[in-house]
């Protein structure tokens, strides 16, 4: 049995090479390569069953199990193609593919898997940041459709997204949790006002989202009407999962393709004359320590989680990803020293300590605060008793609000 299953898996393996040898252009990584040729890229993926080889033959997979994708993916990953492996990293197309209509999934999912529709979340509100159950959007059924009135924040790319996730509050009779259901929202029509928020980093990809009788379709309600918040904790799950495997790089670019074959920390060192300094050498050998640790983690987590279930260790791997951004941006402002002042496109070392020294804390706070991770690890993978919740099993309607 397992002669018959290593053979199938060299057969796959190289199938996949030989499609990728006629296909892909090393040139095309990801950074390299956007809009209309992405898409085009994305699109042969999808067509070859490639994009999320675990799934139905029907909705664009090839039926595998688990080791015959990582096949396909370690295979993409030896050539620097993507693409694949969206089965377990889309967060958008899993959370269709398990909680949505058969109309929504055929209307979506070949989209989302080409990255031909743009998507953002529609989750925190101004009162409601850690606490999603508490949120007050709400939603009203109105015939075919729901009515959406509300406020949402820190929504990134809700400038040029398609459609929006949106947990809304749909009865208020019942506790915080049990109230509340999970929709795909249009975002591309008159009742949703966009306002732009300036970040730390100079940037606006943040958002306020003002929505004034707002429609969502009632076949773009994902899972059952009140079942908002077990489909809320599914989606959470895998973006907390790509929080936990990536994060931004610098954004000069400056010294990318040299520092392939060099530790990009080993290489600002040596630069810096300060590489033979043992203190530097064993924080070096730590960051680097915890990346790799970050990423046993997180297989460990995928290899527990089903379509539609969650994994708590998420969790740590999304907490373990922000104490490494920081502690890098400590280090790449060490070992610049008094450079680490300068900014502009004159001084790129500079300008990419800076930027990732300030953008670490989109990390600690996006998909779920530090705090949070540091409670749902304690509670659920720990033991630890839960906090208490005055207000779990109140009426939402009767919950005093600030």
């Amino acid at each position: 049995m397992a002669e018959h299953l290593q053979s199938e898996l060299d057969s796959i393996r190289a199938e996949v090479r030989a499609w990728l040898a006629n296909n892909w252009n090393p040139a095309w990584r990801a950074q390299a390569i956007d809009g209309p040729n992405r898409i085009a890229w994305l699109t042969r993926v999808v067509e070859a069953g490639w994009a999320a080889p675990r799934w139905p033959v029907e909705w664009f997979g090839r039926g595998w199990d688990d080791a015959r994708g990582r096949v396909v993916e370690a295979e993409f990953a030896r050539v620097g193609a993507f693409g694949t492996g969206q089965d377990r990293t889309n967060l958008w197309s899993n959370t269709v593919m398990t909680f949505g209509s058969p109309t929504l999934k055929a209307q979506l999912i070949g989209g989302l898997l080409r990255g031909e529709v743009n998507m953002c979340l529609l989750y925190s509100e101004p009162g409601a940041g850690s606490d999603l159950a508490g949120v007050r959007t709400r939603a009203d059924r109105s015939g075919d459709e729901w009515v959406v009135n509300g406020q949402k924040v820190w929504t990134s790319r809700a400038k040029v997204a398609d459609y929006g996730m949106l947990i809304a509050r749909t009865n208020w009779d019942v506790p915080k949790h049990k109230g509340l259901s999970f929709f795909f929202l249009p975002m591309k029509q008159p009742g949703v006002e966009v306002r732009p928020l300036r970040q730390i980093t100079d940037e606006s990809e943040f958002n306020e989202v003002f929505l004034t009788d707002a429609r969502a379709p009632a076949a773009n309600l994902l899972g059952r009407e009140g079942d908002g918040w077990r489909v809320l904790v599914t989606a959470l799950s895998y973006e907390r999962s790509v929080m936990g495997e990536a994060a931004r790089g610098p954004r000069s670019g400056v010294g990318v393709e040299r520092r392939q074959g060099e530790a990009e920390f080993v290489a600002l060192a040596r630069e810096a004359g300060r590489l033979q300094e043992p203190e530097i050498r064993q924080r070096i050998a730590q960051v680097t320590a915890w990346r790799r640790l970050n990423d046993l983690n997180s297989a460990r987590a995928k290899a527990e989680v089903q379509q539609g279930s969650s994994s708590p260790i998420m969790s740590l791997g999304k907490l373990a990803m922000s104490r490494i951004l920081h502690e890098e941006a400590r280090l790449r402002t060490d070992l610049l020293g008094a450079e680490s002042l300068l900014e502009g496109p004159d001084h790129p070392r500079a300008e990419d300590a800076n930027f990732l020294s300030l953008n670490a804390y989109f990390t600690s706070i996006g998909g779920g605060t530090d705090q949070i991770q540091r409670n749902i690890i304690g509670e659920r993978v720990l033991g630890l008793p839960k906090e208490p919740e005055v207000d779990r099993d109140v009426p939402f309607r009767d919950v005093k609000g600030g």
